[in-house]
């Protein structure tokens, strides 16, 4: 069984070096995959090592059924809309979606929401459910539910709290949302990724295709050591302490307090 808050289940922040990630938001006709509702738009974005490869999937979907006018208000997606961009109906999508998050780990804000519709119309055409796709779902309202207790949190909620500028975000389109989330998942989690994990990255990632994706490999930390002139300076100032103190100043007498201070 997939977890929803797999940071809380004990696995080492280390996995994640060079796990693939998968932002990932659905908009629907209403709110019920279990009264009729069906998916009309999916988006998802990878991530690896905590940062946007460029590798993504955005489709927008016939639901073979009316939008509910309450659900057209959030998402601006119209039937219309829908025959305009010509959308297949989901079986002609459905192995495109599941190939893209084989073997990820998806990042998903109030996940049982997006699951349930995902799994409902996979089971339309007796196809596995997520949780055997995909590797771990990470939940980031559980996340922010728990971070942020009696308060609210919801996508737009956490933007404001995090400064992640939504200025582009109008109405909950899933590819923009997709984008927005990876931002607040980063900002909720970086407390939890030293600047090794940080700095550990593959020079290529897979893009949703099978094709490579560039990405750029971070230098090892150069230390700049002191030249002859800045060590000659240190040492008068060191002679300096020394006549003030009339004998060796701590420095010179090896002692780690001091040293501390100086360095």
């Amino acid at each position: 069984m997939i977890s929803f808050f797999k940071l809380a289940t004990g696995v080492a922040v280390s996995d994640r070096i060079g796990m693939r990630q998968i932002i990932l938001d659905t908009e629907t006709t209403g709110l019920s995959a279990q009264t009729g509702d069906r998916l009309i738009e999916f988006a998802g974005v990878e991530m690896i090592d905590r940062r946007l490869t460029g590798s993504y999937l955005h489709l927008f979907i016939d639901p073979e059924r009316d939008i509910a006018e309450e659900a057209i208000a959030i998402h601006g997606i119209t039937r219309e809309k829908l025959a305009a961009e010509e959308a297949p109906v989901f079986a002609g999508v459905a192995d495109q979606i599941a190939d893209y998050l084989r073997g990820a780990e998806l990042v998903i804000h109030n996940a049982p929401f997006d699951l349930g519709f995902l799994n409902m119309e996979f089971a339309r055409l007796n196809m596995p459910p997520v949780e055997q796709v995909a590797v771990n779902v990470i939940d980031t309202l559980a996340m922010a539910r728990e971070r942020y207790p009696g308060q609210k949190n919801s996508l737009d909620a956490l933007c404001n709290r995090l400064d992640v500028d939504r200025s582009k975000r109008v109405l909950h389109g899933a590819l923009i949302d997709c984008e927005l989330l990876s931002e607040v998942y980063l900002a909720m989690t970086r407390s939890q990724f030293s600047l090794v994990d940080e700095l550990m990255a593959p020079a290529t990632a897979s893009g949703g295709d099978g094709s490579s994706v560039a990405r750029v490999k971070h230098p090892p930390l150069w230390v700049q050591p002191a030249s002859a002139e800045e060590l000659a300076e240190h040492e008068a100032y060191l002679d300096i302490l020394d006549k003030n103190v009339d004998g060796e100043c701590l420095w010179r007498q090896g002692q780690p307090s001091a040293k501390k201070s100086l360095s």
